[in-house]
């Protein structure tokens, strides 16, 4: 990739945009208070509790959260954060969160984009009426490979980053299919589904799941055979903190090739983007599965308004692909100059933003904001007819008008048309020519910022409608967008009639993982703003 391409792509990694650095060793809190005697009751450990006048309190709170708008001081607070070490530590938690009321918010990573596993949406005096741990998994980040059996047992403290890292430590023909962003937790991110740039020959994290470990509100600790298959069929897309604590994933790795090969064109709306994307939108679904090409539409300055990033990664050497962009896409104008080849691990940190050159071990790095504000907000949609070219027209638009936006096309087709809606929760297989993201980001506080960038990002959304699916509109789940609907902050009831995220995150599947809900956690134990209800909480 070139320096100006791997600026480009840094810039739009998401959450990636921060400063990197090591987990920082965590300290615990030894108040002697009535949660901490319930632990020690059920549990022999000494599990790591912070309290809100612990000195260590802010910084253990804070340090994995992304996004600062849910890191001010007018967010709701936990009562309580805990770092347990052991399953017999969570599963005390459990039991006592039940004893004393408090509603469990659990947290794998921090890059949930509504903040629902460190705080709540509900206004802070009614948050204090209803009062909640933040479970924190940091601590269950082991990962252990088994590369003749080619599976892997990891944490959901763990992230992305980590998984890869230890998978590329013993082989390098073997890897996992999940998110670009190091540093996404395990946790959230397979319990959603799970995506990256091997969607199309690999599908979801999800969908290489092949054994879990749950806490479920009982306490109990429950792998595949004893949780049973419709259990383990939620859990692999049907949300977090929705049927238990998952601690760990055993999961099936894939196979790479010893070479693969990257690229990032770069094309202006001068240089025929609006038509180059039209054409995208006809073949990306339709390229060999190997070849992964997804789009990155930025606002620039006033030289460059708008550009489009062809950013992708083939599961193959670089003649091979050249001579299939020349042949299906000869609009992109790819020359051999173009495309980098690269073992599997080295196209990982490139298309994390990474400088040729660095080091796999970067990937243990978790990323923290170093004081800076850094507000988002994320929407998400799919495509299942292409936008006709005034409707790209009118997205250039929008990103003139706000340099802070940007959107994400990724391509479906290939293995994702061949599994059934129905395997697992994620229900967004075939018909689909692609998700787009919406992020917009900003860093002035005030509510005149806010508010600015927030009816930005619903104004585009509003724009798509004609374009996208429809009855329901279609949303992605780990994208969680409190726009489409919530649960009620006091009682966890659903509201079918207008609180339908339900069926916009899960289509047909909504009823079945309502059903397992019912049967798991009659009680909603886990809960947050858009978890699945049980049947009783469903009000018409």
């Amino acid at each position: 990739m070139k320096n100006p391409n791997t600026i480009c792509v840094l810039f739009v990694s998401l959450l990636c945009l921060s400063s990197y650095s090591n987990r920082q060793a965590l300290a615990y809190n030894d108040d002697d208070d009535g949660l901490k005697q319930c632990l020690i009751r059920h549990s022999q450990n000494h599990t790591a509790i912070y309290t809100p006048d612990h000195s260590s309190f802010v910084s253990v709170l804070q340090y994995p959260i992304k996004n600062t708008r849910f890191n001010s001081s007018d967010t709701p607070k936990p009562f309580y954060v805990i770092t347990p070490r052991e399953e017999p530590e969570v599963q005390a938690v459990i039991l006592c969160a039940a004893e004393l009321n408090l509603q469990v918010r659990i947290r794998s990573g921090g890059h949930d984009y509504e903040g629902l596993s460190y705080t709540t949406a509900a206004e802070k005096r009614v948050a204090d009426q209803n009062p909640f741990l933040v479970l924190d998994l940091i601590n269950f980040n082991n990962v252990a490979v088994d590369t003749v059996k080619k599976t892997a047992w990891v944490g959901s403290g763990a992230t992305v980053g980590e998984l890869y890292y230890r998978i590329s430590e013993k082989s390098k023909t073997l890897g996992f299919p999940a998110g670009v962003c190091h540093s996404i937790g395990v946790g959230g991110h397979f319990s959603g589904g799970g995506y990256g740039m091997m969607l199309r020959k690999h599908g979801l994290s999800a969908d290489h799941v092949v054994d879990a470990r749950l806490v479920d509100a009982k306490g109990r600790v429950l792998d595949r055979k004893s949780m049973g298959e419709d259990l383990f069929w939620a859990i692999r897309g049907g949300g977090g903190n929705t049927f238990g604590v998952v601690l760990s994933w055993k999961v099936k790795l894939v196979d790479v090739p010893e070479t693969v090969t990257t690229f990032s064109i770069v094309r202006t709306p001068d240089q025929n983007a609006t038509k180059i994307v039209h054409k995208w939108q006809s073949i990306a679904t339709k390229l060999p599965q190997e070849l992964f090409i997804r789009i990155i539409a930025i606002g620039q300055n006033s030289q460059n308004p708008v550009q489009a990033i062809f950013n992708s990664l083939y599961l193959g050497p670089a003649d091979t692909l050249l001579k299939i962009l020349q042949h299906s896409f000869p609009e992109l104008g790819a020359t051999r100059k173009d495309l980098e080849e690269k073992t599997w691990i080295e196209s990982i940190l490139t298309i994390d933003g990474f400088p040729n050159g660095t080091h796999p071990k970067a990937l243990l790095g978790t990323i923290v904001n170093n004081g800076k504000p850094y507000y988002f907000k994320g929407k998400s949609d799919f495509v299942k007819n292409p936008i006709p070219l005034e409707g790209l027209e009118g997205v250039w638009d929008f990103l003139k008008e706000n340099s802070s936006g940007l959107l994400i096309f990724s391509p479906y087709g290939g293995i994702m048309d061949k599994i059934s809606e129905s395997a697992t929760p994620f229900p967004h297989r075939a018909g689909n020519l692609y998700k787009i993201q919406y992020v917009m980001s900003w860093s002035k506080a005030g509510k005149e910022a806010y508010e600015s960038h927030m009816s930005w990002t619903r104004r585009l959304f509003q724009y798509y409608t004609p374009f996208v699916s429809k009855n329901p509109r279609q949303a992605y789940v780990n994208y969680r967008d409190l726009d489409i609907g919530t649960n009620n902050l006091v009682n966890s009831t659903y509201d079918r009639q207008s609180k339908n995220w339900g069926v916009k995150y899960y289509q047909n599947n909504f009823e079945r993982l309502v059903r397992v809900k019912t049967k798991v956690d009659p009680h909603n134990f886990f809960r947050n703003e858009q978890s699945i209800p049980p049947l009783s909480y469903i009000v018409n």
